[in-house]
């Protein structure tokens, strides 16, 4: 049997062998000695590279096979993306340093660590390098470039390569994107022509919505570097921290008509948190890429563009733990040929560029091994320095309502390797109280102290007005916990306690037995509607309380709030009092929720348990609207959010069919930010009856503008008050104009508003202030019903990150969310996205109350659905169209 194996290997490689072109003439350096053993990916594709696009398991198989010929690669799989593709990562050095590769790495990790990295000797030291490709889909130059970088590295027999392996370690990450690469290489292979079409406006070119460049459930892998919410970056994150890479770098694509950009970005731009080494070095490296292009003659630029801002890209996360991030931004053809202002642009040349600056890269790493290598041991070691100079000493952090919001935020900081420890003395001496042991502090004086300042800080004043990213991401207000900046004065030694960690889920108990009344516990925490959701998929009646209550139960008499949860214990159809009961203790532990037994239907205060306070919870059945013109980030958030953490069947529906099909099935439909001119007039009354007949329209962002277009609502926009000459400045110089224009936009700040906690809307929200993300410079007006806004900004809204002072004097008082009436159902606009990356816990309760409790929001505390519109729909003949 072994024997008909082999004997298959050995015909099939000579079969490719046979029919191969030659491998690699217009990539590969002119003189390259090649190894004839180490099959190249045109001989084990049976096509030259860049004819069709690699698809991920073609990619994983050349991969595997070049692993197992080569003594120069480890290949190892560290992860699997949501369709359960493998993430790969291969480790190449040289024969003899992979049979110590665990010693050099742990060496390697000694350079992180103050308390040993000054005896740690660098003299024969590897560097580390990180070559990551195709974090986007549809940037697929990276992750054919992939294939070749390792093919160089196992092949090429010459002196300086085997300098190259001895001196360095390098981690080739060929396709951080699985189901975005695979989505993309099956759409432009199906539809590429035999003689190929270059008009940008072939279908090659423009792929379907939405399009590769996201992972499965449409989030940006390379914003998620930083708040980790994607199960491809929880992985990636490991893989990094296991070797703190000296270098890493990000293979990415711009427009066709661009030529190529590597870094340093815009200097101005560069997050102060960065030491300025790092762009020295990051300078240093790029004469090297600029001499490779210069020798195969591409254009491309620097210094322009892009920037290192935002600690979240993966251009960016090495330079605050103590690397040099190096982005590459290669002109994309999207296909195999396109049109561009420079000529035609081929796939290949894409590629060639992408796997000229991956050899230049090692080179300048084997050039500057001893400066790279001491730059990352005098980040940490300067770390602790700058640590003792800072006024502020710690932050202290509790979130004692919702211990499962808080373990989400942990272990965000767990995966940065940010030592967390409890809290062992109370703080009383701010104007907030933290327990002693319900409370974490983080000491500033320890290696990621650039890190935690980054993940904590609310800076609120810039060098530059311009972002590539967002301006703010303050880790603690997304999740909207307490936490305090602890000064010398306020701080002492004695307040940290045992070290947190490792981390686990917390679990959840029901206290007492088997209750014959009902059982109850607490909106407030995240998990709680996914628990709701559980108990509504087997059919069992869930009721809300609109009411606080002081209730007996077998832990005593207890205090809830609003929007508290009771499943009753009798008349629940097929399952008996014990089935609910054993139920229940199972998600109580699953879920980390506490559950308590009643004792009795009488309460000590407020409203008793057959009150019709108690408000039985429908069921939602959500359609989300999706398709071309849709925010794919918005809705892939709504979609994650609902499906992974509130185990919610979502119905996502196109918008071609959402102007055709009926909407009995649904309760609930939401829209997200997006163009909708496409969906028609009859459409909207579609709409608008079913809203009438008790269904819950949910839209966000740009949304609201095509209700208010439609007049389903009656909101106003927030007019600018100043012409659009005089947000420039006076007598400016042309060359001013863009970042006088972009000095009004918002990139991406967090504000202050204010929540009125007795609202449906606002159940479970801790805390009567509560921070928002927003992009957006559209504001909206308080409706005139006072109790139509349940969410308004503050006064003084600004608490983090950059936005003009016109746009501060906009934005305050008003509208975050607000509630319109038409007939029994209710429409719901939320300004801002709740939902922004997957990390704002605060926020999507808001989000989350709006499927659950939007048909319970009182008609008198709603907006009614403008005159003119009812009016209108009641003449419309039956059968009209657009």
């Amino acid at each position: 049997m072994h024997l008909k194996r082999n004997t298959f290997a050995l015909l099939f490689f000579f079969f490719l062998f046979a029919r191969a072109q030659e491998p690699t003439s217009y990539y590969l350096p002119d003189g390259v000695h090649l190894n004839p053993n180490i099959p190249s990916p045109e001989q084990y594709l049976g096509w030259p590279l860049g004819k069709w696009h690699v698809s991920h398991d073609q990619l994983v198989g050349y991969m595997q096979m070049l692993s197992g010929m080569s003594d120069r690669m480890n290949l190892e799989t560290y992860g699997k993306s949501e369709e359960d593709r493998p993430l790969l990562i291969a480790t190449i050095s040289s024969p003899s340093n992979l049979q110590h590769l665990e010693e050099i790495r742990k060496h390697h990790l000694e350079l992180a660590d103050p308390s040993v990295s000054k005896e740690s000797n660098i003299d024969h030291m590897p560097v580390v390098v990180y070559m990551g490709y195709s974090i986007h889909g549809n940037e697929a130059s990276g992750m054919n470039a992939s294939m070749l970088v390792a093919y160089y590295l196992a092949a090429v027999q010459d002196a300086h390569v085997d300098s190259v392996l001895q001196n360095e370690v390098i981690l080739i990450d060929p396709c951080m994107n699985p189901d975005g690469s695979q989505r993309f290489a099956s759409w432009v292979n199906a539809h590429k022509s035999q003689t190929l079409a270059t008009n940008p406006n072939s279908r090659e070119f423009n792929e379907a919505w939405p399009k590769g460049r996201t992972n499965h459930y449409w989030f940006d892998l390379n914003r998620d570097w930083l708040p980790l919410q994607q199960i491809e970056s929880k992985d990636r994150i490991e893989v990094y921290h296991r070797w703190k890479p000296n270098v890493l770098t990000d293979h990415h694509e711009m427009g066709t008509n661009s030529t190529f950009f590597f870094q340093p970005g815009v200097p101005s731009r560069t997050n102060p948190l960065t030491p300025e080494e790092n762009f020295n070095l990051t300078e240093r490296i790029g004469h090297y890429h600029a001499r490779a292009l210069d020798k195969i003659g591409s254009l491309y630029y620097t210094k322009e563009s892009f920037d290192d801002y935002y600690y979240g890209k993966g251009s960016t996360y090495p330079d605050i733990n103590g690397g040099v991030g190096i982005l590459f931004e290669q002109a994309s053809s999207r296909g195999h040929k396109q049109q561009s202002i420079h000529g035609e642009l081929t796939f290949a040349f894409t590629i060639r560029n992408q796997f000229t600056t991956s050899l230049s890269t090692m080179d300048a790493a084997l050039d500057l091994r001893l400066p790279l290598l001491n730059f990352q041991r005098d980040f940490y070691q300067s770390a602790l320095m700058d640590a003792k100079k800072d006024p502020i000493r710690a932050y202290v952090v509790s979130c004692p309502e919702d211990p499962v919001r808080f373990f989400y935020m942990q272990e965000i900081l767990e995966h940065h390797r940010i030592r967390m420890y409890s809290l062992n003395k109370s703080v009383a001496e701010t104007d907030q109280s933290f327990d002693a042991g319900k409370s974490l502090i983080i000491p500033l004086q320890q290696p990621q102290y650039r890190l935690i300042k980054a993940l904590f800080e609310s800076p609120r004043s810039f060098q530059d007005s311009l972002f590539y990213d967002v301006s703010s991401w303050t880790l603690p207000l997304a999740f909207n916990v307490r936490y305090v900046a602890l000064d010398r004065k306020h701080f002492r030694n004695d307040m940290v306690g045992a070290e947190v960690g490792p981390l686990s889920h917390p679990v959840g108990k029901v206290y007492g037995e088997k209750s014959d009344y009902g059982y109850v516990f607490q909106w407030d925490a995240c998990q709680a509607p996914r628990l709701v959701s559980a108990l509504l998929r087997r059919n069992l009646v869930v009721k809300t309380a609109t009411k606080p209550f002081t209730s007996f139960t077998a832990a005593g008499s207890r205090d809830f709030g609003y929007g508290t949860v009771l499943v009753p214990a009798q008349r629940q159809g097929a399952l008996g009092e014990k089935e609910i009961y054993s139920l229940l203790k199972e998600l109580a532990a699953k879920e980390g929720i506490d559950i308590f037994s009643l004792t009795t239907s009488l309460t000590l205060k407020g409203i008793d348990i057959g009150s019709p306070g108690f408000v039985t919870i429908r069921r939602p059945k959500v359609l989300l609207v999706v398709g071309d013109g849709v925010n794919p980030y918005d809705a892939g958030e709504v979609w994650q959010l609902l499906d992974k953490q509130v185990g919610m069947d979502v119905v996502m529906v196109e918008k071609s069919l959402f102007n055709t099909m009926e909407l009995e099935s649904f309760n609930t439909v939401v829209m997200v930010d997006g163009i909708y001119s496409e969906l028609t007039v009859k459409t909207s009354d579609k709409l608008q009856e079913w809203v009438e007949d008790g269904g819950t329209l949910i839209a966000t962002r740009s949304a609201i503008q095509w209700c208010r277009e439609r007049q389903l609502i009656n909101l106003v926009v927030k007019e600018h008050k100043l012409k659009r000459d005089s947000l420039l400045g006076p007598n400016r110089d042309y060359a001013y104009l863009d970042r006088d224009r972009g000095s009004q936009a918002i990139g991406g700040a967090i504000f202050e508003t204010k929540v009125d906690l007795t609202h449906p809307l606002c159940y479970g929200i801790s805390g009567e202030i509560l921070p928002v993300f927003r992009r957006d410079t559209v504001f909206y007006l308080p409706p005139r019903n006072r109790y139509a806004t349940p969410v308004i900004y503050s006064e003084q809204p600004l608490l983090s990150g950059y936005a003009s002072q016109q746009m501060r004097d906009l934005v305050k008082g008003s509208a975050a969310v607000s509630v319109h009436v038409s007939g029994k159902g209710r429409i719901i606009c939320m300004a801002d996205d709740p939902n922004f990356r997957g990390f704002w816990y605060g926020t999507q309760k808001l989000f989350v109350n709006a499927v659950f409790f939007g048909p319970i929001v009182d008609k008198y505390a709603a907006e009614p659905v403008p005159r003119q519109r009812q009016v209108e729909r009641k003449d419309k003949p039956a059968n009209y169209e657009d």
